[in-house]
């Protein structure tokens, strides 16, 4: 019985010893789950649950943390899906694992990690594998286009993967949902985690096919009307159209090519371009649905443009700040009230398109057609930026369905986003180019009509006046545009004295219009000189003839009468006074013609002595204004009639200095009776 009892006790301290042997040779079997990733040609998701803790402690990297009183949440959804909604800061993610590949003790081991929002750090068994941005106090976070990082961890067998992760504070538009992980990581032999890359970047690249080919087609549409706009600088739609579509490439190139932008500067950067982009897109409507001389509705216009591009640019510099913990609620409030202001802006369209519609605008189908796409695109995108705002408060869905895809078409996706501004480019684009063919052809024919006025001035201005005996004219007329409002006529009144009627005038206005009054007045003369040859009441029939035809239009001249033995008459009607010689005559200057009916213009005779010259000009050569300013004056003037100035250095004189209007200059010398 006792040989019994020893050989038990024996038996329960070797077992005892075996237990403790054994104990002591395991290791440490790790707090939470372990997954084993078993090395094959392609890589494996890491898409078990992972042990998910928020807050921050630099030791929950070490791989012998207790971490079994962890949750465990899915690595396939942000953590704000899975019961953590509206978290940002700091949360950590574990992964016990252990992996194996056939024929390896430790095999080489590569991680590839999609977008995590927003910045995080990589460790494998408590130590800091690779990041991707940077933690406060200077945070940067990427855009969340990015494509995944590849991370190589080594010859490993197993332990700990631990992930520490930031959510960068919430914008206005910011869901609540996002956080973490969006899709899982995958392992794999740096080989097969290569090629997965490269995989996924050509899906990516042929999913995009369809938005490049669309932006493309922007940037072709804006450059091509943006050198027109250069060529014709006065076709402002041109210049809107170009604003409109190239704005639309610099929206992909920020946000869609994957560039290493932190995602703060490439909002920065892209918001006052967004404002343009709406801006370009107003003054194009006004243009196309014939607003321009809706003098109301254009200063509505342009007040929203500078409370967008204002409101937009400040909101794309909040961006660089609202990481920092002691301006957070501040700038977001700001960020909120700046997004609110801008979001009514975007209205402008569907105004404008109402406006266009309730006064029945005349326009044609094209223009139609582009009225309704606005509309269309003006709702979408409208929507697409109003329903975003605050929508973790509101629980808002569907401008995110705007923006999901209708149908795949060859891995692209088609959604009513991307059909309506497809439709307002094609529209836009088509319309503007009639647009700048209609106004081309227009033109045209303005450019036939001012042909047209220069051989009229021709006419009312000669190049080569008739011929006076005994005297020897000199006419130079250099008007400001391409026509102008001066005039001179040298009229024989065929009387008995042999008297010759010479009248020069200005016309208040520049260009077709005021030509059109000189075509008038000229005529006018020339009817009532066939029974008047007294200056004065030459004028004051004119002036009775032209008061309230020309509407805030008036005329100043002068009348003189020259007769063969050098006596002179002339009268003068709010012009600036002649000069014999260097000597100025001195006219009693009745009030300019339209102004006031039954002016009376007294009548002042003088004599033309031979070899004497008489000059008569118009104010365009006393205007004449210099870079600083500076007027030619009278003082000038006189300096030039005491040297002798024949008309034509007196005109080149007031052109070089500066001009500002038409300048005429008249000179009648008297010839010597041996020279006749």
């Amino acid at each position: 019985m006792l040989g019994r009892t020893l050989r038990c006790e024996s038996a329960l301290l070797g077992l005892f010893v075996l237990c403790a042997a054994t104990g002591w040779a395991a290791p440490t079997t790790p707090s939470g789950p372990r997954l084993v990733v078993r090395l094959s040609e392609g890589p494996i998701l890491l898409a078990r649950p992972w042990l998910f803790h928020r807050g921050d402690d630099p030791t929950w990297a070490d791989p012998q943390l207790p971490d079994a009183n962890w949750e465990l949440i899915s690595a396939t959804r942000p953590w704000g899906l899975q019961g953590h909604f509206q978290y940002t800061g700091y949360a950590w993610y574990r992964l016990h694992v252990e992996f194996q590949q056939q024929g390896f003790e430790s095999p080489n081991v590569a991680l590839l990690i999609p977008h995590v929002d927003d910045a995080y750090e990589l460790y494998w068994n408590g130590s800091l594998v690779g990041e991707d941005g940077k933690f406060p106090p200077h945070p940067m976070w990427p855009l969340h286009s990015e494509p995944p990082q590849v991370f190589r961890l080594g010859s490993v067998h197993s332990g700990v993967l631990a992930l520490r992760v930031w959510k960068a504070p919430f914008a206005s538009e910011d869901s609540g949902l996002r956080g973490g992980f969006a899709a899982p990581p995958a392992a794999g032999t740096p080989y097969a985690i290569v090629l997965e890359k490269q995989l996924r970047e050509y899906y990516w690249l042929r999913s995009h096919q369809l938005l490049f080919g669309l932006n493309t087609l922007y940037g072709i549409v804006g450059f091509v009307t943006l050198l027109a706009w250069i060529l014709h600088r006065e076709q402002w739609q041109l210049f809107w159209m170009a604003g409109f579509a190239i704005t639309r490439v610099l929206e992909m190139v920020i946000y869609s090519l994957q560039l290493p932008l932190p995602l703060t500067v490439a909002n920065a950067l892209w918001q006052p371009f967004s404002a343009f982009h709406s801006v370009a897109l107003w003054f194009l409507l006004l243009w196309l649905l014939q607003l321009r001389q809706h003098a109301p509705l254009v200063r509505l216009t342009r007040v929203c443009a500078w409370i967008a591009l204002t409101t937009n640019t400040a909101d794309g510099l909040l961006c660089l700040f609202i990481s920092r913990p002691a301006w957070t609620h501040l700038i977001q409030i700001s960020d909120g009230v700046l997004t609110a202001l801008y979001g009514v802006t975007l209205m402008l369209p569907l105004v404008l398109v109402a406006i266009a519609v309730g006064r029945g605008q005349d326009l044609n189908k094209t223009r139609w057609v582009v009225a309704i796409c606005a509309f269309a695109a003006g709702m979408v995108e409208v929507i697409r930026n109003a329903a975003p705002q605050g929508s973790r408060f509101t629980g808002w869905t569907f401008g995110e369905a705007l923006a999901a895809p209708l149908w795949i078409w060859n891995g692209n996706s088609v959604s009513v986003e991307m059909i309506t501004s497809t439709l307002l480019l094609l529209t836009s684009a088509f319309a503007v180019s009639r647009s700048f063919e209609e106004n081309r052809r227009r033109q045209l024919l303005l450019n036939k009509e001012f042909e047209n006025a220069r051989e009229l001035q021709q006419v009312l201005v000669p190049e080569e006046p008739p011929e006076v005996p005994g005297y020897r004219i000199s006419c130079v007329y250099r008007p400001a545009l391409e026509v102008g409002g001066d005039f001179v006529q040298v009229i024989p009144l065929g009387n008995t004295e042999a008297s010759t009627l010479i009248i020069l005038g200005d016309v208040s206005g520049k260009g077709l219009r005021a030509a059109m009054a000189v075509s008038f007045i000229v005529g006018t003369v020339h009817a009532l000189v066939k029974r008047i040859s007294s200056p004065g009441m030459l004028l004051g029939e004119l002036n009775e003839r032209l008061r309230g035809r020309f509407e805030d239009g008036f005329t100043t001249g002068v009348a003189l009468r020259l007769e063969p033995d050098g006596r002179c008459t002339i009268a003068g009607a709010g012009h600036p006074s002649p000069f014999v010689q260097d000597r100025e005559v001195e006219l009693r200057n009745g009030f300019p013609l339209g102004l006031f009916t039954g002016t009376v213009y007294p009548e002042v005779g003088f004599v033309l002595e031979s070899g004497e010259t008489c000059t008569l000009y118009s104010d365009g050569v006393t205007e004449a204004r210099n870079k600083n300013g500076e007027l030619f004056g009278e003082e000038r003037l006189s300096k030039l009639f005491a040297g002798g100035a024949t008309a034509p250095q007196i005109a080149e004189a007031a052109i070089e200095f500066g001009q500002d209007d038409d300048v005429t200059v008249v000179s009648l010398t008297r010839l010597n009776v041996e020279t006749t």
